[in-house]
């Protein structure tokens, strides 16, 4: 290699392909650690999840052991069905509506 210009071209090159594959060497590791650190964080939320749910269960189960077959405990200690409250319920917002009626009635 004599010619100063050849050898330039073959140090240009050499050069260029080493920058290359570093580079592409420094982005697949990049990569390989950015694949890590989200499999890593899906496993963590799925964890975190599982906790909530298992607590979640667990205060379930304990808030229903003052329940038996389908009936509620009332506050005042004796049990009732739970479709007769709501019906209860109803009933009381329906004479209400209609004592708010007449009182708006009598108002205008």
């Amino acid at each position: 290699m004599n010619n100063p210009v050849l050898q330039a071209f073959f140090i240009g090159r050499a050069l260029a392909e080493s920058i290359s594959e570093e580079v592409e060497k420094n982005i697949t590791n990049l990569l390989s650690e950015v694949g890590k650190f989200d499999a890593e964080q899906r496993e963590n939320l799925r964890q975190f999840a599982d906790r909530v749910m298992e607590r979640a269960h667990q205060e379930a189960e304990t808030s229903l052991e003052g329940t038996t077959n389908g009936n509620i405990l009332q506050s005042d200690g004796s049990s009732g069905d739970l479709q007769a409250n709501i019906d209860e319920l109803r009933a009381e917002m329906a004479q209400l509506r209609t004592e708010l009626q007449n009182y708006r009635a009598r108002r205008s």
